[in-house]
């Protein structure tokens, strides 16, 4: 057989990672907990008290509208009457008839300022002066028909209503028809305003004590309303620390069904996490104990032992155990890492050359395989195979990789890792770093290549001694990295063995 020989690949010098500068987290500013009720509560009053005094306003304008109907109405009832006896008797003679006299002494209600009469030109023929003068042209017809005009003004120190009417006054006997003249009454403003006043505090005043009632409605009915999250919180506190079955979703509103929905997924994760645990624990403990046991039993036989060769080979014997348990332990250690990192690890990614990990892991192990008489190579492009990762979790599953192939690989057979750039099969092709670790050893038969990635699951009568951790951190980390991983046979086993390739495929950036 020809002597056990290394014959790695030549490893090209691979520029150490870029890292990207990461800052202290600066610390959380501290949260208060917002309270629901108090959040529905503002939502409702909030919108109500800021509308209001914009309903007040609405409220004042129509009242103003409405208010002014009648008092208009009656304005316009006035100035008709005056019109009519100036049409009638003309400017002078409705002046002096006892209609007009009579309108004067019995205004309609809201207060009348004054009337006018005016002539075409703008002269005073009867009434008040301080009344404006005319705002329009007259009529060039004697058949057009009165149209009432209106506007505000002022009257002396008083807000007026003014209505205007050009009239056509009746021609004397044997005399030329007679020009136009404007007919105005004015009405003071303040009794209008008063009555708007009064219909908006009618209106209002009621609000200051329906306003005060409705919000304690509300505040109550919140109260009710929520009370069955009150009740779901107060059982939910009731129960025991290992109380993990789920919430009766029937008992919860339909509102909050998601939510208690997520709390039985989450109950469920913690179960099937907390039976992994104690499962995890219970195993590693045996696992521990069986070396503990072998060291007890070997220090024993090491202290009864006379002969000093005797007693170095149990100190030996001693020193295998140690290792094999140390192994043990740190793998342990290294699986439980890993799956506490969980998504951590994913928040410390960065962009890093695989070959840089396979390359020290080759390196701690070289001298493992040199003893073993195994023969080690390294198959890598000399280009860089950029991917997002934790180097020190690839490290550990590149490093667990080999050591189960040295470990399961007899003297006399191979090792090889293989690196390179390719295409994933399958739809939406995409490129992948793959990572290939070949062995020449017995192999996994098919129907156990699911279960050896179970913690501490090994396979009988294979020859080796093991933990039967290796691949368990293996598919923790791959997990971790979105990676696919497969186990196979080799293309070309050698004779007498199937050897095993272990295959996984990385999201290349």
């Amino acid at each position: 057989m020809a002597p056990p020989r290394c014959t790695p690949s030549p490893m090209p010098e691979l520029p150490l990672p870029t890292r990207g500068a990461r800052d202290d987290a600066a610390p959380a500013r501290k949260r208060h907990p917002r309270s629901l009720f108090g959040e529905i509560l503002d939502w409702m009053l909030a919108p109500m008290l800021l509308l209001w005094p914009l309903s007040i306003g609405i409220t004042y304008l129509v009242a103003q509208a409405i208010a002014a109907k009648p008092y208009d109405a009656a304005l316009q009832h006035t100035l008709l009457q005056l019109s009519a006896q100036v049409q009638t008797l003309g400017a002078q003679g409705a002046v002096q008839s006892a209609l007009w006299q009579q309108t004067l002494r019995q205004p309609p209600a809201g207060g009348i300022l004054g009337y006018q009469v005016r002539s075409k030109t703008g002269a005073v023929l009867a009434g008040e002066a301080r009344l404006p003068a005319a705002w329009s042209l007259p009529p060039a017809h004697v058949a057009t028909p009165i149209a009432v005009q209106w506007r505000d003004g002022e009257v002396g120190q008083h807000s007026a209503r003014l209505a205007a009417a050009w009239v056509w006054p009746a021609p004397q006997v044997g005399s030329r028809p007679a020009a136009p003249v404007l007919v105005q009454v004015a009405q003071d403003m303040q009794a209008r305003t008063r009555l708007a006043r009064d219909i908006v505090q009618g209106v209002i005043l009621p609000q200051f004590v329906v306003v005060p009632i409705f919000i304690l409605l509300v505040w109550f009915g919140l109260g009710q309303g929520i009370a069955p999250l009150n009740e779901l919180q107060s059982r939910i506190r009731r129960r025991r620390a290992d109380d993990l079955s789920p919430i009766d979703e029937r008992e919860a509103p339909e509102e909050i069904a998601p939510l208690v929905d997520s709390i039985n997924s989450l109950f469920a994760r913690l179960q099937q996490s907390l039976q992994t645990q104690k499962r995890f624990v219970a195993d590693a403990a045996h696992q521990i104990k069986t070396p503990l046991a072998g060291l007890r039993t070997q220090a024993e036989l090491a202290l009864r032992e006379a002969d000093p060769e005797e007693l170095r080979a149990s100190l030996r014997q001693i020193g295998r155990s140690v290792e094999r348990t140390t192994r043990l332990v740190n793998q342990l250690l290294a699986l439980t890492r890993a799956e506490n990192q969980g998504g951590a690890a994913r928040a410390v990614f960065e962009t890093i050359d695989l070959r840089q990990p396979a390359t020290e892991a080759m390196q701690e192990l070289a001298m493992l395989a040199l003893d073993k008489g195994l023969e080690l190579e390294f198959d890598s492009p000399p280009v860089p195979l950029p991917m997002r990762g934790n180097a020190l979790l690839l490290h550990e599953l590149i490093k667990n990789l080999l050591h189960n192939a040295i470990t399961y690989t007899p003297s006399g057979g191979s090792v090889t890792l293989r690196l390179r750039s390719t295409v994933a099969d399958g739809p939406g092709a995409r490129a992948v770093v793959q990572l290939q670790m070949d062995d020449t050893g017995p192999g996994i038969p098919e129907a156990e290549r699911e279960l050896v990635f179970e913690p501490f699951y090994r396979i009988l009568d294979n020859g080796s001694e093991g933990s039967g951790l290796g691949l368990a951190i293996v598919r923790e980390i791959a997990r971790q990295h979105d990676a696919d991983i497969a186990l196979m046979d080799l293309p070309i086993p050698p004779q007498g063995s199937r050897g095993l390739r272990v295959q996984l495929q990385f999201v290349r950036v």
